[in-house]
């Protein structure tokens, strides 16, 4: 875990979780941002991945999984869009190749996130189905 200070208001974390995002440092984000009792909650689940995930250390191995699994060729971060108090939205755009199967695809999603004392306690994400 990083001993970097994160940011202590809403538009802050967002921002600074999008900085992150787009360079690709989705790990320091997490270990950065995150609060220890993170909740993640994905569209669906797969054979591989709970739909919903709580805890650091789940959250951080699902990123690790997604990162070892997926060739990423070009990755789109917009926002973040700050709503009320406490929650932010970001859009991603990833076109990614699923390395076991070798399929090749374009990932858009949004994610909603919450955020309380500073940090993030909630993801959400949201897939497009058309």
């Amino acid at each position: 875990m990083t001993t970097a200070t994160a940011p202590n208001t809403t538009a802050a974390v967002a921002d600074e979780l999008v900085s992150f995002c787009r360079v690709g440092k989705n790990l320091d984000a997490i270990n950065t941002l995150y609060s220890p009792e993170i909740v993640s909650i994905e569209s669906m689940e797969s054979e591989t991945m709970p739909r919903e995930q709580k805890g650091i250390d789940a959250i951080i191995a699902k990123n690790q999984w997604w990162g070892e699994n997926n060739e990423v060729h070009s990755a789109e971060v917009d926002g973040p869009f700050v709503g009320n108090d406490d929650k932010f939205a970001v859009y991603y755009n990833y076109d990614v190749t699923f390395k076991p199967s070798g399929k090749r695809n374009n990932m858009e999603e949004m994610a909603l996130y919450t955020v309380k004392d500073g940090k993030i306690v909630r993801e959400q994400f949201f897939y497009r189905t058309s």
